[in-house]
Order: structure tokens, then C-alpha cells, then sequence
């Protein structure tokens, strides 16, 4: 394919930039940088919508938009921000004279139902919006713009007013809806055949609606789902099925027309974002794989966080994809037009709030997956994508307002990209006080795109919206042509012949609407020239054919693509394995040891075989001594990891003639064994010679005993045996003061001796965060309750306790300070290391802060220094943790269930058993304290935010 390289040369002038945080009107002028044959306009801007949190594009070539006017008012001053009191809306834009600005804007809907929502499909007259707990279908039978009828359509999904909830739908080739949920959950969801899909992880907070998640469900298809998801579901509302699981927070999911899906998932604040191709049936590995730990509960001795933010050392996991750094993924669509020129057909455009952009991939195929190495920034609001943001230079600071929430494509073939105009992003919070948003078009320089007419009552309209750029309109051509039936064969036969292969992929999925003649024409496709054709075919083939899938897949069980084995591999997973054993076998024999896209669409092919599958390879292989292995029958163990395989991964292990890499890799695989066997034989690894391997046993006998091992090593010792001393008399005093029968006076002199110690304090706080201390015992207790040195405590108590020194600063005061970035730096590394990381100095107990001036400008920055409560960082929210003993602690959860582990707000980490607790209750403020109980004087603030707003190469300096 011929590409082109973006440099970020052309300039356009696109608007103005509103003063938001003020709610002034628009003042300075601003720039996108696109490549220089393109050219970026002002599309639409507020006051015709407010704060676009996602978009799509109809028939017509009209923008309908959700609106989030209402985001997040649990955590912002509805009296200082735009509010709807009747609900948030969805609205329609359009250009009417076609002269590339809109012109008309009208409310479709307005309803109290619509909390934030986080996603619109407009398909054929039905909109579908995603807002949880629910998809909501509004119908417009008559064509006026008004819904007719409302039905709940799913429910039941986690996430109310949460960036982490349900996100949008799309059509995909194969006529079914497609959506991405991310993981506040629980998510309990049943379709209209009573299949129901229960999915969770240990992750709660966020919002006050978030506070109860379960991890380790099973489905009605007998699978545990854990985290983010991408299912997808007929249109009259059965059939759901999990596609991929294990995302943080996918906000969208793009299926291109051979099927494949794409998404970009947010990290978890430690400079990890990715974009990802998505295995049918992939665990994604965000969470561990039933989501009862966080990935900072399972990271390991020596791995570098990213690798441990996905579990990519871990068997069963997809390849992370490309990863690209610190950001707030949002928006994805792939191109599959020439509108904008043969070069651009194909690029997967991504957008991310947090870095100001819209990033360009054109996926390569590589062995079983795809290479996105090549991605970079495809539209920009800043032009580098690090660029230094000077202190005092408004200009630049507000170019890192543009938060692009999604880009789609448009029935022109248009690039239209919505941008929700904020100094911040994430955090459940805004500073926009005016719900300001634009909405901007990106086209060729000297090419006029024009919106067509599509007439669907004549054929030749239902082809055009068929072959359309935009993904819902081509539903409607194909919903079209295949209520004609086999009479529109001959016309299909022509578009297979197309030089767009993405208009024949289509054709191939039309093709097995049309009964028995069309699935016979899919049948010869299985042999295509286009690897990619052949994949599309037995996609289908899958749906429309499913009784001789087996005989597809062992067709092209011996394809020469890798991609097309991988296919028939994920074809035959639910197939048991005495009859798929023959395909498993010719699929074993394409793995050259190394491709991990394939290794792991042969793990999927044998999910629930593990052990069949070992033993009929073994016997194939002559069962050779484990030192003997190949290189592809070992990475097949590994990711495999079956009961049996136990004692043979503990003598690799312990074989010195083998690389240690590879003995490395077979503790890992004994590590993932769930029984009594396999947590022998890593006991006696401890006996390795080799200090690598001994101390790899020794951390998984002391990680294990928490969870899948515990029955088994009972009388081992582990330095995490003992908990925190018991506080008999704390937890007396508590429950004294819980007792509802005591009198007033009871409960205070109770509140009052809990006051005396620091376990004690602790319970107050769980009393004062329940409501169930009144104002004025509060306020007898402020001073002995604030008494102590330790200044995360003070912070904490502080926020429960009102105290009249809060810690905070005033943020217009500290703003227009003059800073000093070089002394910034050693105010930093004097105080603020201890937990967080900047390059490789700091802890991890805080979020990375190595590149977060790519996300926010400088005020941001000093915002989230001096109200660290306002806006705190997924998966940063304390929890305060009481144990029956009577001890109490509180820090970051770092995984729930039956084991409980908390990282205290010194980085020190608590192992407990999950029936030694006596309950949990999430703290709403943050567990970093404010400045002056650090303490950092206002000029200290301003001194750091100077220094961290400043870009890799000028921190090294």
C-alpha cells in the first residue's frame, strides 16, 4: 500500500478558542496542524450544542451529537457550569446549503434518562444511545425528527455517570451492533432471549455510583468475563456474545468491513495507553484474568510497568498492540474511503483527549496480527506532540484545550472530529463552565466533497450507501440489498470484482444473507488471492454455515498467511477436542515458536482442552524429555500451562544445560497451575543453585499462598503471614458506639477514647465518612483527632473532620505567581518522590508523572497540585479497611475477594486474608494531602507545576 508519512506542516486557521474557565466569549485565535494536501475547518461550535461526548452521521450527512451538559454534577457546581435540569439531549446538525459550515441545529431528544451519555449510533430510523446502566433505542417512524417511541433496549450495565461506563454502538458488516463498556462495572446484562452476561473486576470508585463491583462472575455461556468488554448482539435484541474482555476503558470499538475490531484503551495513569487489533475471544489482561487483582497486585520483581499494566509476560494474554504513552483514548474509526485520496484509505484514526490529537495507523499485517509501530500524530492541536507550554503564553497554554471525544467519517468522506474545549481532561471533572465544543471538518485542499443524495428505494441508491464512508449509512444499503435476495447476485458479483478491498469484504458479508447460492460463492473465497478476503469468508462462514465449520477450518488449516490459520484457529474453539484434534494439529504445525498473536489463538483453540491437548502433542513429539522440547512445543506449554505439564516445567526449570530465560519462562507457567502439584514443585525450586530461579520460587510461593495455593502451603512460612497487630479495644469502643440501644453519652464517651489512638481515629473517620457522627461531636473531636505527626493522616482527617486549614490554596493567587521550574525540580525531588515517579527517579504510589505535560497544560497541572481531592485519578481512591481483629489501615486497594491487598499511602503493601476483614468503605477524597500539609508554601506549587510542564528533554537537562 502506498502511504504517506504526515508532517505536520500545514497550518489552518479554524476558529476561536473560548476563554472557558471564565465563560467569556471566544478571544484568541487557534490552529490544527493536518497534513499539508488537507486542510481543517470549524465545522459547528456551541451555542448550537454543548460538551459532544460522541457523535455519528446519518443518511442525509447530518452530525447527530450526545451532549453532556450534566457530567459529573456529583462532582462539579451546578450553579457555576451549564446545567439541563430535564436532562441532557442528543442534537442534529446540518450544512444545508452545503457550503461546509452548519447552519441548523435542533434537539432530537431531551431526556432525564440521559446521564452523560457516552455514545450515539444513528441506523436507519432508530438511535441508539449508550448511557448506563442502559442502551436506549428512540424510533422516528414519520421521519420528523422527533422519537416516536423509547425502549430500554439492554440494561443493567455498571457505570452511571462514569467515564468507565458504556460506551457507543456501530454497525457492523455483518449486520449486528457492536459496543464497548468499560470496567465500573458489575455488569449484569440479559438479553431478549434470557442469555445473561455478568461480568466485573475489584474496581469501584469514580463516582458515588460506583461503590460495589463483583469480580469472578460466570456467564450463561459458563466463561468469566472480567473488566472492559466488546460484545456484540443482533438488532431485535438476542444473541449477545463477548467478543474480548479485560479492558480498563476501551471508549470505542471500530469494526472495519472484513470484521476486524480496533480499539485504543486508557492506562491506568502510568504513561501505558495502547491501541490494540482485537483477538476474537482475547483477554486483554488489565485486571488478572477473573479481575479479583489489580495489575499492581500481580506485577512482578524486575518487570517494567507497562509490561505489568497488561500482563504481557503472563500466558493467555494478546499482544498489548502498540503502546504510546500517557493520554485519554477516546473516539477510533478506519477510513475505508479515497474521498480524501488512495493514501489515506485504511489509516485507523484515534483519538486521544489527553495528548490533543488524532493519531494515524496504518495496520500492517504481521505474522498472526498487525503492526501499528508506524502511528503518530495525524491531527494536532499543538503540532509536536510534546511541545513545552510556557507559563505566561496563554496562546500556547489554551492549545491544549482541544480534547477530541470522537472523529468519524462523514457520507462525503470528510474526517469530522467533535472536541469537548477543556483545560483538563478526566478525573470526573471539568472546567469548562460553558459546555463549550466544536465540531471541525477535515478535507482535501483543492477537492470539493459534496454529501450525496441516497435514494433507498431504487438499487442503485442502496448500493451507493453500501459502498459509503460512513459505517451506519452502509448498514442501512446493506439491510437494503438484502431484503432483495438472491435477485441482487449478479450486481454483488460485480462489486466483489471492486479495487477497494474493503467494498469487497463487504460483498462477502452480504453474500451470506442470500441463503444457499451466496454461502456456495463464500465457499470458493475461502481460496482468494487477498489473505484478508480468506479471512472475511470464514468469518462468515462461522455465522451463516456454522454445521461445517470444522470442514472450513481444516481447509485452511495449512494456509500459507499465519493470520488465515489464526482465524480457523478462534473458529474451532467451542469444538471438543476429539473432533477438532486433527485442525489443532495442522495449526500446531504453522507455529514457529515465536508469533504471539498465534501462540495465543492456539491457546484460545484449546481453552477447556488444555490437558487432552498436552497429552496428544506429547505423544505426536515422541513425548521427549522436558529438556527436549522444541522452542514451539514449550511456548505451547506455557501458554497452555495444564495440570499435567507440573513436574516436567519443574525440571526445566532446574536444568542448567537450558537458557535462563527459558527456565524462567517455565516458573512463570508452573506459577499459573492452580493445584497441590504445581505448588510442590515450585517449593522445591527454592533449592536452585541459581539465585534467579530461587528467589522467582520464592515470590510466587508468597503470591500464590494468598490465593490459588493456599490450601496447599499451609505449613509454609511466608514473610507476609503476619497482620497488623490487633486492636481489641479500638474495635470495642467502635462497636460500643455503633450499639443502638446506647444513650448519647455512651456513644460519646466511646467517640471520645477511640480518640486516643491512631487505630481508633481511623474508625472515627469510618463513623465520620457514614454520616453517623453528628456536627458537634465532630467538633469536640477535630483538635485529638487532628493531633498527630503523620501528614497523610492530618490530610485525611482534615477532610472528614472540617477542619478551618484545609491545605488547599487559592488556585487564582498560586496561578499568577512567577515560577522558578529549575527550583520546581528540587521542591520535587525533595518532597514529591516519595509517591511518584518522574523518569526513573520517585515510587509508584501516585500516578506517573514522567509525561504529564502531554495532557495538561500548566494551570491543570497546579490544579490537581493544590485540590488533589477534586479530581482524583482512577484507581487512586483510598479505602479505609477494618479487620475484625480490631486493627484498621487505609491506602489503594490493589485487588478484593477472597484475598485483600492495600498499599498504605507510603507504599507499604498489606497481604490479608479476605475473611480477616470486617469491612471496606472507599473514602471520597484523595490520598495524596494538600500542599501545606506536605508542606509546599504557594510558591512551591507554582515552582512545581512549572517544572512538570516541561518536556522529556528539558527535565534532563
Amino acid at each position: 500500500m502506498n502511504r504517506i508519512y504526515i508532517s505536520l506542516i500545514g497550518i489552518f486557521l479554524i476558529g476561536a478558542w473560548a476563554a472557558c474557565q471564565q465563560g467569556n466569549a471566544p478571544q484568541t485565535e487557534a490552529k490544527l496542524f493536518v497534513a499539508d494536501d488537507l486542510e481543517a475547518t470549524v465545522w459547528a461550535e456551541s451555542s448550537m450544542f454543548y460538551n459532544p461526548t460522541n457523535m455519528d452521521v446519518d443518511i442525509r450527512g447530518r452530525i447527530w451529537i450526545t451532549e453532556a451538559v450534566n457530567y459529573r454534577n456529583f462532582n462539579n457546581d451546578s450553579a457555576r457550569h451549564l446545567t439541563h435540569a430535564a436532562g441532557d439531549r442528543v442534537m442534529i446538525l446540518e450544512d444545508t446549503d452545503g457550503d461546509g459550515i452548519a447552519d441548523s441545529s435542533k434537539v432530537f431528544i431531551q431526556d432525564k434518562d440521559i446521564v452523560s451519555p457516552l455514545g450515539i449510533s444513528v441506523i436507519g430510523n432508530k438511535v441508539i444511545v449508550s448511557c448506563s446502566p442502559s442502551v436506549i433505542v428512540y424510533t422516528d417512524e414519520d421521519g420528523d425528527d422527533r422519537p416516536d417511541h423509547k425502549e430500554v433496549f439492554l440494561t443493567g450495565f455498571g457505570g452511571l455517570d462514569h467515564d468507565h461506563g458504556l460506551h457507543t454502538g456501530v454497525a457492523g458488516p455483518d449486520g449486528k451492533w457492536y459496543f464497548a463498556v468499560g470496567n465500573a462495572g458489575p455488569h449484569v446484562v440479559t438479553d431478549k432471549n434470557g442469555w445473561t452476561l455478568r461480568a466485573g473486576s475489584v474496581y469501584t470508585g469514580g463516582s458515588p455510583y460506583n461503590g460495589e463491583n463483583t469480580p469472578a462472575q460466570r456467564s450463561d455461556d459458563g466463561r468469566i468475563w472480567t473488566g472492559g468488554l466488546v460484545f456484540r448482539i443482533n438488532p431485535d435484541g438476542t444473541g449477545l456474545e463477548v467478543l474480548g474482555h479485560n479492558f480498563r476503558n476501551s471508549y470505542e470499538v471500530a469494526v472495519d468491513s472484513y470484521g476486524n475490531m480496533w480499539q485504543s484503551d486508557n492506562d491506568d495513569e502510568v504513561d501505558a495507553c495502547r491501541t490494540s487489533w482485537i483477538m476474537e475471544g482475547g483477554n486483554a489482561g488489565f485486571f488478572s484474568e477473573t479481575g479479583v487483582r489489580t495489575w499492581r497486585a500481580e506485577r512482578r520483581p524486575g518487570q517494567t510497568i507497562q509490561t505489568a499494566h497488561w500482563h504481557q509476560e503472563d500466558p493467555g494474554v494478546m499482544p498489548v498492540g502498540k503502546i504510546y504513552g500517557p493520554g485519554a483514548p477516546t473516539g477510533i474509526v478506519v477510513n475505508e474511503s479515497d474521498a480524501l485520496g488512495k493514501a489515506y484509505r485504511g489509516i485507523l484514526l484515534s483519538a486521544d483527549a489527553g495528548r490533543n490529537a488524532i493519531f494515524g495507523y496504518y495496520p500492517t499485517p504481521e505474522g498472526a496480527g498487525y503492526d501499528l509501530s508506524d502511528g503518530s500524530p495525524f491531527i494536532s492541536s499543538t503540532g509536536v506532540d510534546d511541545e513545552f507550554y510556557r507559563w505566561n503564553n496563554v496562546d500556547e497554554n489554551t492549545k491544549k484545550w482541544f480534547r477530541p471525544s470522537d472523529v468519524a467519517i462523514g457520507t462525503d468522506g470528510a474526517i469530522y472530529v467533535a472536541d469537548w474545549y477543556d483545560p483538563i481532561v478526566g478525573g470526573h471533572q471539568m472546567m469548562d463552565s460553558v459546555g463549550y465544543g466544536r465540531i471541525y471538518r477535515i478535507a482535501p485542499k483543492n477537492k470539493k466533497l459534496i454529501t450525496p443524495k441516497i435514494d433507498l428505494d431504487q438499487t442503485s441508491g442502496q448500493i451507493a450507501a453500501f459502498l459509503n464512508p460512513a459505517i451506519n449509512v452502509r448498514n442501512q444499503g446493506f439491510e437494503q440489498l438484502k431484503a432483495q435476495g438472491s435477485e441482487i447476485l449478479p450486481e454483488l458479483m460485480k462489486l466483489l470484482e471492486s479495487e477497494n478491498p474493503y467494498h469487497r469484504a463487504r460483498t462477502v458479508w452480504l453474500l451470506g444473507q442470500l441463503g444457499r447460492e451466496g454461502i456456495d460463492k463464500i465457499v470458493g473465497l475461502l481460496g482468494d488471492h487477498d489473505p484478508q478476503i480468506r479471512i472475511t469468508a470464514l468469518r462468515v462462514l462461522r455465522q451463516v454455515d456454522s454445521g461445517h465449520l470444522l470442514a472450513y477450518a481444516d481447509r485452511i488449516a495449512d494456509d500459507p498467511s499465519p493470520a488465515v490459520r489464526r482465524e480457523a484457529a478462534i473458529a474451532i474453539r467451542d469444538i471438543p477436542f476429539e473432533q477438532s484434534s486433527p485442525v489443532i494439529m495442522k495449526l500446531v504445525d504453522g507455529f514457529d515458536g515465536e508469533d504471539r498473536f498465534y501462540l495465543n489463538a492456539l491457546g484460545v483453540a484449546m481453552e477447556g482442552k488444555e490437558s487432552e491437548a498436552y497429552a496428544a502433542l506429547l505423544r505426536r513429539a515422541g513425548n521427549p524429555e522436558p529438556e527436549n522440547w522444541s522452542k514451539a512445543f514449550a511456548a505451547i506449554v506455557w501458554e497452555l500451562h495444564p495440570d499435567e505439564a507440573a513436574d516436567a516445567l519443574k525440571q526445566r526449570a532446574l536444568n542448567e544445560k537450558l537458557d535462563l530465560d527459558v527456565r524462567k519462562k517455565a516458573v512463570v507457567a508452573l506459577g499459573f497451575i492452580p493445584t497441590r502439584e504445581a505448588a510442590v514443585s515450585m517449593r522445591g525450586l527454592l533449592a536452585s543453585a541459581d539465585q534467579d530461579i530461587a528467589g522467582s520460587a520464592q515470590w510466587w510461593l508468597q503470591f500464590r499462598k494468598t490465593n490459588d495455593w493456599r490450601p496447599y502451603l499451609g505449613d509454609w512460612e511466608s514473610p507476609l503471614d503476619k497482620l497488623l497487630d490487633a486492636q481489641p479495644e479500638a474495635l470495642g469502643y467502635y462497636n460500643q458506639y455503633r450499639d443502638d440501644s446506647g444513650s448519647p453519652n455512651d456513644k460519646r464517651k466511646a467517640a471520645l477514647q477511640l480518640a486516643t489512638s491512631k487505630t481508633g481515629k481511623l474508625y472515627l473517620i469510618e463513623l465520620a465518612a457514614a454520616g453517623l457522627l453528628p456536627d458537634s461531636l465532630k467538633a469536640e473531636l477535630r483538635d485529638r483527632v487532628l493531633a498527630d505527626d503523620d501528614r497523610n493522616f492530618r490530610a485525611l482527617a482534615a477532610h472528614y473532620f472540617g477542619a478551618d486549614d484545609t491545605g488547599s490554596y487559592d488556585l487564582e493567587e498560586v496561578a499568577g505567581l512567577p515560577a522558578d521550574a529549575e527550583r520546581g525540580k528540587t521542591l520535587f525531588v525533595a518532597n514529591c518522590i516519595v509517591c511518584h515517579k518522574i523518569g526513573s527517579i520517585g515510587r509508584e504510589i501516585g500516578p506517573d508523572l514522567s509525561n504529564i505535560h502531554t495532557r495538561f497544560d500548566r494551570r491543570a497541572i497546579l490544579d490537581g497540585i493544590i485540590n488533589p481531592a477534586a479530581a482524583v485519578a482512577f484507581g487512586s481512591e483510598p479505602y479505609l479497611v477494618l479487620l475484625k481483629n480490631g486493627a484498621a489501615l487505609y491506602g489503594l486497594m490493589l485487588s478484593d475477594g477472597p484475598v485483600v491487598t492495600i498499599m498504605d499511602p507510603y507504599g507499604k503493601q498489606y497481604v490479608i486474608d479476605g475473611e480477616a476483614v470486617a469491612g471496606r468503605r472507599h473514602l471520597n477524597t484523595s490520598i495524596m494531602p494538600p500542599p501545606s500539609y506536605i508542606p509546599l508554601t504557594p510558591q512551591d506549587a507554582a515552582d512545581i507545576s512549572a517544572y512538570l510542564s516541561m518536556n522529556d528533554k528539558e527535565l534532563n537537562d
